[in-house]
């Protein structure tokens, strides 16, 4: 059993959070994790993507394969888009549908949207929109997360919820609560599509 992810979005949009919140996870559970380093520019505003491997035998190598990911998570389209050539055929990308236009060239909206869904295994909602109609604003990845969570074949989406409340722990019960409800908001999402 091996699950490979590829993580992108722009610098603090909470990719790393949930790496974080995965590994946890998977190390919890006695599974095998490699993150490669975080590439691009991570601070604020800059493109940040990163490889994290789980399996339940040893991983050799940190970095995933062109064609081998079993997910894309992301919080940009247009970032989950640059990373297509990684996807296995059976890959699933899970996607924000809120662009961040970061650069002087990003690609008409449309495009990118018509581009996204004539992809056969997708989900791109709009966690912004969620995340603040629930106010909750700094939890837009957690619900992500939450979406992308039915199709992590090696972590249930308990386990995951759980180490949620494990790596907020620390910052007290309301936030714990709060991305509890923000990862249901995306499991919830997703559940509602019936795939």
């Amino acid at each position: 059993m091996k699950t490979d992810i590829i993580l992108s979005g722009v610098g603090g949009q909470g990719i790393l959070s949930i790496a974080t919140i995965i590994g946890e996870a998977a190390l919890h559970l006695g599974l095998n994790l490699k993150q490669a380093e975080v590439h691009g520019m991570s601070q604020r505003g800059g493109d940040v993507q990163s490889n994290l491997r789980l399996s339940d035998a040893p991983i050799a190598s940190d970095l995933i394969a062109l064609g081998t990911a079993d997910m894309i998570i992301s919080l940009e389209p247009m970032e989950a888009l640059r990373y297509l050539p990684y996807l296995s055929k059976d890959g699933w990308i899970i996607t924000s549908a809120a662009p961040f236009k970061n650069i002087p060239n990003y690609p008409e909206e449309e495009k990118l949207m018509e581009e996204l869904k004539s992809q056969p295994h997708v989900v791109v909602l709009d966690v912004e929109n969620l995340a603040k109609e629930n106010h909750m604003p700094k939890s837009a990845n957690v619900i992500l997360l939450g979406a992308a969570a039915p199709f992590l074949k090696s972590l249930d989406a308990e386990v995951l919820r759980e180490s949620v409340g494990r790596i907020f722990a620390s910052k007290g019960e309301e936030v714990v609560q709060m991305n509890y409800r923000a990862f249901d908001i995306g499991h919830e999402y997703v559940k509602q599509l019936k795939f």
